[in-house]
């Protein structure tokens, strides 16, 4: 049997009706950029989240830029950001000018642990970005506590995490912002880029709608140097479609990760660990093996795709080299070498779920002692 780790195709299959017609419904339209489809999508999607307001834009880094942007964040600023995370956290903070400042993880969930916050705060601090990786949301209470107590801005970079719930609210609506990717494997997955904005900050709100727009309100009005950063039409009327779907989706990868928590308890083998005040969505399924690339490859041999999210973290990459070598660091640098991804997704059949069981339970696997 072959699993593959996600398969795209036949998402738009199970939707293929609905996705068509709309498409066909923007070519009909003859307007293409910021139109109706789009101030649908904001609408729904900020009803979805339980925030005030959504700006969409054209993908999520550009998301987390014009956040920090709005908020006036940029040379001589420091943002805490996760140190185990996809670049593009770190790269949005760099884009203004400040400076990204890693924080190291909670060995058990992997995001970034609020009692390491504290110290990484100085007098240049301005902002704080929680991610909520993997489809399951950071703790968010301490973290707002403590942005409070030094007047931080908390942004989500809920990237991954469309539809997870902390203490019973959905990310997007957990802090002074949050920042969405709509990349095609993303939980609610357009047919290309995209990202948005979610808050309930009106003069935030309408410095994004300006920022994202060549820094217009309309056209051949200019109040700020802007940029072109829009969600087009057609993205946003499959987003739409696909919204209508997203917790029905999201329920299938909860089963399908139940399924694998349940039947993959085995010596060797560190399953991912919820916390009783999360309900993650499970972007991914991720596990940890010290001998992770025989596992990787006997995987492969058995048809069963695996990948690793992220096997390099930021600083230690050639786009952050030199500046972050008295940073302790050690957790995100060790697990990194243990932690790879599951196949998981709400295409993903239960016999495939079974075999990847399987074929996994079958191979020697050596623990691991973090």
């Amino acid at each position: 049997m072959n699993v593959p780790f996600l398969d795209l195709r036949a998402a738009y299959l199970e939707l293929k009706p609905e996705i068509d017609k709309a498409v066909a419904d923007v070519l009909e339209s003859g307007w293409y950029v910021l139109g109706q489809q789009v101030e649908l999508f904001e609408s729904e999607f900020a009803a979805y989240c339980g925030t005030r307001h959504c700006v969409s834009v054209a993908n999520g880094l550009d998301a987390l830029f014009l956040i920090l942007k709005g908020y006036g964040i940029g040379e001589g600023d420091e943002v805490l950001v996760p140190a185990h995370t996809f670049i593009a956290t770190w790269l949005a903070v760099s884009r203004t000018g400040a400076k990204p400042v890693p924080v190291d993880l909670l060995p058990d969930t992997y995001n970034m642990d609020p009692g390491l916050l504290e110290a990484a705060i100085s007098e240049n601090t301005k902002a704080i970005i929680a991610v909520h990786l993997y489809g399951q949301c950071t703790d968010m209470d301490p973290v707002n506590a403590l942005a409070d107590r030094y007047g931080l801005k908390v942004i989500e970079d809920a990237a991954q995490a469309h539809g997870a719930r902390y203490r019973t609210k959905r990310a997007g609506s957990l802090a002074d912002a949050a920042a969405f990717s709509f990349y095609p494997a993303k939980n609610l997955g357009a047919l290309g880029d995209g990202g948005a904005i979610t808050t309930d900050n009106d003069a935030l709100c309408e410095r994004i709608k300006y920022l994202r727009n060549y820094g217009s309100s309309k056209k051949y009005a200019h109040y700020h140097m802007g940029y072109n950063s829009r969600l087009d039409e057609i993205q946003a009327a499959v987003l739409r479609v696909k919204l209508g779907k997203l917790d029905e989706w999201n329920r299938r990868r909860d089963k399908l990760a139940h399924y694998y928590l349940e039947h993959l308890n085995m010596p060797g083998l560190v399953l991912p660990s919820v916390p009783s005040w999360a309900e993650p969505v499970w972007h991914l399924f991720v596990v940890r093996v010290r001998n992770r690339a025989v596992v990787q490859k006997e995987l492969e041999e058995k048809g069963v795709e695996t990948m690793i999210h992220y096997p390099v973290p930021p600083h230690c990459t050639k786009a952050y080299s030199g500046g972050y070598q008295d940073k302790e660091l050690t957790r995100t640098e060790n697990i990194v070498e243990e932690i790879f991804s599951l196949p998981i997704g709400p295409q993903m059949r239960h016999d495939q779920a079974g075999y990847v069981v399987e074929q996994l339970s079958a191979l020697n696997l050596i623990s691991s002692d973090l």
